[in-house]
């Protein structure tokens, strides 16, 4: 047996990160499996077995023992927004959106991923896959607005952190993610944010994980940055080449 390549994916209790972590488990004949978590009911959500660790990207230090032995960084942590208490949806409106003390995108997104970047490199990671944001070249974004976080713009710096570390990188920014089906669809990359104009700027999470854990198995992956957008079901031929695809990459950020 050859030695695997040991790999960890963060904010594995998250919508797409289980996925990736449930991805890398069955491709158990390709990789080791670790995922982070921020709380014991995230872990219990995806399990709750010995490779899953608990931590907060915040707090450098916690997150320390995550990142012993890894081989690749797979990076699905996001600030998640809350609703404001007391929306009544009877009263018409738009509810408000807070980030909860701590979490907000600059402590999450920007300082939270630089924490994994370093940690990765202290490592001596070969890769990192992070899955941004569509959006993020314009700072007048709606997603922006979401509690005054500018969250499109701190995890555009995180990937300009990544890209400027000197660690063989992926960078993903997917489209607006869709709880469907995966591996029935063409998927489409793209590059700032030209995808946004197309009725192809949607994305299926399963799919989102699959071009992550795809991108740990082609160097054609590596040192990109892309824009990811899908075609709806049935209108074309399904990806099954992502060596093709991630050749069609040319941008580096």
């Amino acid at each position: 047996m050859a030695n695997l390549p040991t790999v960890l994916v963060t904010g594995a209790s998250g919508r797409t990160g289980q996925i990736v972590y449930k991805k890398l488990k069955e491709g158990s004949d390709k990789f080791i499996a670790k995922g982070l978590v921020r709380t014991a009911e995230g872990k219990e959500k995806i399990g709750g077995e010995a490779d899953v660790f608990i931590g907060d990207i915040t707090d450098a230090d916690s997150i320390n023992p995550a990142f012993q032995g890894i081989d690749a960084l797979v990076i699905l942590t996001s600030a998640v927004p809350k609703m404001k208490p007391g929306f009544d949806p009877t009263k018409g409106g738009r509810p408000e959106f807070i980030f909860e003390d701590g979490q907000y995108p600059e402590q999450v997104d920007f300082i939270g991923q630089k924490n994994q970047i370093d940690a990765a490199k202290v490592a001596g990671v070969k890769h990192i896959v992070v899955v941004g944001s569509m959006g993020g070249t314009n700072p007048d974004h709606p997603l922006n607005k979401l509690g005054n976080g500018n969250i499109l713009v701190w995890k555009r710096k995180a990937e300009q952190y990544l890209a400027d570390s000197g660690t063989p990188y992926t960078i993903i920014r997917a489209g607006g993610l869709l709880d469907k089906e995966g591996g029935v669809r063409e998927l489409i990359v793209g590059k700032d944010d030209e995808l946004l104009q197309t009725d192809t700027k949607t994305v299926p999470r399963a799919d989102v994980a699959e071009v992550c854990i795809q991108a740990l198995l082609f160097e054609e992956a590596k040192n990109k940055a892309f824009d990811l957008g899908s075609k709806p079901e049935g209108t074309s031929s399904p990806t099954k080449d992502f060596k093709a695809l991630f050749s069609q990459v040319t941008s580096r950020f």
